[in-house]
């Protein structure tokens, strides 16, 4: 009986929102009931895979992002070990809140701070300038051969020290007479890390790193949305942000919704052969 409010939660807030699906099939318009708007069958499918479609490139942003996101993903738990081996326990504390604080904070100021250190007039340029490095200011949040690397170097930032408290229970998990038993065997600390630390924290990653996997269809909103510029447009429009584009920029709702489900479907894939590969790897399924 316990389970279930929580049942009752997920199901309001996880599968009645599901019913919207149906407007992706309507030539739907605000203001005018689902029961007199004509019915357009898989019209807007088409639309998404048609020859004027910029389903591609957003595609593309998408997977690029996730993938530089997969890439930098070993960060937290070399962050989480270096710091574990730190002697001082104040020491440790203070870098470990200080690097989960950005985690908390709000991607509105997160863009301010940036923009503040990043502008033409930011710190950044400002320094560069005045000890001659170089001559005009550099536009780092308006340069598109760099707005993936940009986006990404602010996502580790903000997530390493949270991403990192995973790692630190994983560590302060792992049994200490293995630590003792490398050290009568004369391993160093580097040898404990090598031969304890890294294989004890492997399981805990390759399961992050699959889940990682099986959602890299959804980069999220917020970002994207404050660091979106037209200087930048072709870099940073990713799938989620292009929904939110078509629909509330454009009013089109039905082609939104239907990029939304093709979204779901293809996630739920994603999730399904992740999961049969995490079981032929570790013989162990996700879900």
């Amino acid at each position: 009986m316990m389970v279930v409010p929580l049942l009752l939660l997920v199901i309001v807030f996880n599968y009645v929102p599901l019913f919207g699906w149906v407007y992706a099939f309507f030539k739907y318009k605000p203001g005018i009931p689902l029961s007199e708007t004509p019915f357009a069958g898989l019209e807007y499918f088409r639309l998404l895979f048609g020859a004027n479609s910029d389903i591609g490139n957003v595609l593309k942003n998408t997977l690029v992002m996730s993938f530089l996101n997969i890439l930098t993903s070993p960060i937290p738990i070399v962050f989480a070990i270096l710091l574990s081996e730190l002697r001082g326990q104040k020491l440790k504390k203070f870098i470990q809140t200080i690097t989960t604080v950005p985690y908390f904070i709000s991607w509105i100021i997160v863009f301010s701070l940036v923009f503040s250190i990043f502008s033409f007039e930011g710190i950044f340029n400002t320094l560069l300038m005045q000890f001659g490095l170089i001559k005009d200011p550099i536009n780092v949040l308006g340069n598109p051969s760099t707005a993936w690397y940009v986006q990404t170097a602010i996502v580790i930032w903000k997530s390493t020290g949270w991403s990192a408290i995973i790692y630190f229970a994983a560590i302060a998990g792992l049994d200490s007479q293995l630590f003792d038993a490398a050290k009568i065997d004369g391993a160093g600390r580097f040898r404990c890390i090598w031969h304890v630390t890294l294989p004890g924290l492997m399981p805990t990653f390759i399961v992050l790193l699959l889940l990682n996997v099986s959602n890299m269809l959804s980069n999220g909103f917020d970002q994207f949305f404050v660091f979106y510029n037209p200087m930048v447009a072709d870099k940073l429009e990713v799938l989620d942000y292009y929904i939110y584009r078509v629909a509330f920029h454009g009013n089109d709702y039905p082609f939104a919704t239907a990029v939304g489900m093709w979204k779901t479907l293809i996630s739920i894939v994603l999730l399904f052969t992740v999961n049969k590969l995490a079981k032929k790897i570790r013989g162990q399924s996700i879900i």
